[in-house]
């Protein structure tokens, strides 16, 4: 590739959940010279190139250290890339009562899904240009309080009002920005989130290739925010409107929390 510059896209969270399948979509959905993906588990990202069209580099870095930021900073200045796509998918949350859930592991829920994100955001903007994109993972709870899932909640409607506003700044660059909202999604988040029965009712589950096919849809339509399914955009309709006290308490009788 010497002599010109590296069309790529940068992939958190990209061992599972919704970051592996964010990695195989745009693969499909677009040509890159290199997919650069980032998580913990080295092994598994390797595991993607088998999968993917284009030349798949894996960073293992654990983003809730700041150290793995100065990685990915060198890195840029040493390669100078194209960033065409970021997609920041890499999160955490628990399920529980605040006060009786672990402290540190409550910090690392805003330190992933927050502090991360607007790292990547910030380091990758000097290689991004007009027609490049940003997905940022928010979730329902972006757009409501949401008791037992209280530090989760708080860290996704920062995400949103991030984006929203991100997006903003950088319309005369040609840059779009997106908050993907989605409702409940099959993936690994649960098998790190749930210690308990704190949480019961689910009202429905989508499959994260769908999150991703809607996602993608609004991308290419320059919306702000994806949201899959006519329920789950009708409720972010409506709790924009209700009285906050109303929301929770809603929230808290489905699970048993009256």
């Amino acid at each position: 590739m010497t002599g010109r510059v590296l069309k790529i896209a940068v992939i958190t969270g990209a061992s599972s959940g919704m970051g592996r399948e964010f990695v195989f979509a745009l693969d499909a959905d677009e040509v890159f010279d290199e997919l650069w993906v980032i998580a913990r588990r080295q092994d598994r990202l390797e595991e993607l190139q088998m999968r993917c069209r284009a030349k798949v580099r894996p960073l293992s870095l654990d983003l809730i250290e700041r150290e793995s930021f100065d990685v990915y900073r060198r890195l840029l200045e040493q390669e100078r890339p194209e960033i065409a796509v970021l997609v920041n998918a890499a999160g955490c949350g628990l399920f529980g009562a605040f006060a009786q859930m672990d402290m540190d592991a409550q910090l690392d829920i805003v330190d992933l899904n927050d502090r991360a994100l607007t790292a990547m955001c910030h380091l990758s903007l000097p290689y991004m240009s007009r027609g490049s994109r940003i997905y940022n993972m928010g979730s329902m709870s972006s757009w409501q309080p949401v008791p037992y899932i209280n530090v989760y909640g708080a860290s996704k409607a920062y995400v949103l009002s991030f984006s929203r506003s991100l997006r903003v700044e950088l319309k005369n660059r040609g840059i779009d920005v997106m908050a993907v909202c989605p409702g409940w999604i099959t993936t690994e988040f649960f098998d790190h989130a749930v210690h308990d029965d704190t949480i019961s009712y689910y009202n429905r589950f989508y499959p994260p290739e769908q999150v991703i096919r809607q996602a993608l849809r609004d991308m290419k339509k320059h919306k702000p925010t994806s949201v899959l399914g006519l329920p789950e955009r009708m409720q972010a309709r409506l709790v924009k409107h209700l009285p906050v006290n109303m929301v929770m308490k809603t929230w808290c009788k489905q699970q048993n929390k009256d």
